[in-house]
């Protein structure tokens, strides 16, 4: 009888997962069932935003694998909509519901891909049957946004709450959209990835879009007329609007896995070692927004849910299953994303987190022109590096810029993930030409001043 192997979740982790092992097992030494509640597969999610502005004209184009072309091309078994509802580890089956044609199936497996992915962060006072409030995780949320606009009445004015990537990104695509948009978020700053100063220069570039930025604000309830959100409300009362949507975050999707029994780490996510196996759990492994990894210059445990690593993370563990061996190694928190034509990157660990690890480390913050600056199109960019007394180790870095700022802290990613000091980049060999950076680049700039706030401090 051929070894099966199930799969939760057909998005980034799970098919990466699920098409490394067929890669390497045959198909008649390998059944793969996958179970996906909802509609799409191996789609990015990152890209909803700008399928919601009209930069992306549909969600085909967001889709990277079809469920037919897994089930032809790979011989799986793809069961859209399809929602497991338990996991029975002792007789190694799942429970699974089909939510469309009813009834309930029960399935064995010799390994189980855990692929969950996060679920939004919803407070109670979202849980409400109002139409016109939307959390943004997946393809079906991003179809639904897309309905609520295009409908009549079309929206007017719109409440994003949380000011990180999702709800920064949203906020620009309803500006893009032609609506009114307000963007509460409850701490000091929106963009809380980075530090305040530099997360006040992308408030800056949103309020320059039209955004009306409402900080040190909480939402408490939301109101509504004839069965549609009408207010946001807050401590300063309510806030008209026709659509609400929810960027607080997520968190690990484990219902199902603490049910089960799988161990949950401090971050929320499922704990796993270097090659996705679920301690304790032999042929159990997990991928993806749902698990917890290591980052590489804390040493702590991180939840990070991003697509890059959901891909990698199942990928390992597709060869694991397969009969290879791979790791996935941790995490340095790497990201980027734009503001209209601010760009923002930040890799590493911000100033409260480098204190909460207990490092002593010096801060400096460099401003430069992004291109040689007599060449046409040179504007300012501001770099800021974090790096370890004494040693000048690089800690962490963050960019904010109007062009090739972003894609800049990959050079910054690298020398992080090498362990590299600031004394070692101001020699980087890095590429010059007036249309693409001064004599010295940002970067060397920026690790030209640590080094002398370093020997400054060492006097």
């Amino acid at each position: 009888m051929a070894q099966r192997l199930i799969v939760i979740g057909g998005d980034a982790a799970g098919m990466s997962a699920a098409s490394q092992a067929r890669r390497r097992r045959g198909r008649d030494d390998l059944e793969i069932v996958v179970f996906e509640r909802g509609h799409f597969t191996s789609y990015s999610s990152c890209g909803i935003p700008y399928w919601i502005s009209g930069v992306v004209s549909g969600p085909e184009e967001l889709i990277t694998r079809t469920p037919e072309t897994f089930r032809t091309q790979f011989a799986m078994d793809v069961r859209m909509r399809h929602e497991v509802t338990a996991i029975d580890l002792e007789r190694r089956e799942v429970v699974a519901r089909d939510l469309e044609g009813g009834g309930e199936v029960r399935e064995r497996f010799d390994d189980l891909v855990y692929a969950a992915g996060a679920v939004p962060v919803q407070p109670p006072w979202a849980d409400t049957d109002a139409g016109g409030v939307f959390g943004m995780q997946t393809l079906d949320d991003g179809a639904a946004l897309r309905a609520w606009l295009d409908a009549e009445p079309q929206p007017r004015r719109a409440v994003v709450i949380g000011g990180g990537y999702i709800g920064v990104e949203m906020a620009e695509a309803l500006i893009e959209r032609g609506l009114a948009v307000t963007l509460i978020e409850a701490s000091k700053q929106p963009m809380a990835t980075v530090d305040g100063d530099m997360a006040e220069l992308v408030a800056e570039a949103m309020r320059g879009l039209g955004v009306t930025i409402r900080t040190s604000l909480r939402v408490t309830g939301l109101e509504q007329r004839d069965g549609r959100v009408s207010a946001v409300v807050t401590a300063e009362g309510p806030m008209p609007t026709d659509v609400v949507v929810l960027g607080l975050g997520v968190r690990a999707n484990t219902a199902l896995a603490t049910a089960a029994g799988f161990p949950i780490g401090p971050t929320g996510g499922i704990r796993v070692d270097r090659r996705m196996r679920v301690p304790g759990l032999p042929g159990v492994w997990a991928a993806g927004d749902a698990v917890e990894t290591l980052h590489r210059v804390s040493g702590m445990p991180v939840h990070v849910p991003l697509g890059t690593h959901a891909n990698k993370q199942g990928r390992a563990a597709g060869i694991n299953i397969g009969g290879g061996y791979a790791t996935f190694p941790g995490v340095i928190g790497t990201a980027v994303t734009k503001v209209c034509d601010l760009e923002v990157g930040r890799t590493g660990l911000r100033e409260s987190e480098a204190e909460a690890a207990g490092f002593e480390f010096v801060s400096v913050v460099a401003e430069s022109t992004n291109r040689a600056g007599y060449y046409p199109g040179a504007r300012m960019m501001t770099v800021k590096l974090i790096a370890e007394r004494p040693s000048g180790r690089l800690l962490g870095a963050q960019i904010v810029g109007w062009s090739e700022a972003a894609k800049r802290i990959d050079t910054l990613a690298v020398a992080l993930w090498n362990g590299m000091t600031v004394d070692d980049m101001t020699a980087l060999d890095l590429g010059y030409a007036p249309p693409y950076a001064p004599v010295w680049d940002p970067v060397l700039i920026a690790a030209r001043k640590a080094v002398d706030a370093l020997a400054a401090l060492d006097r």
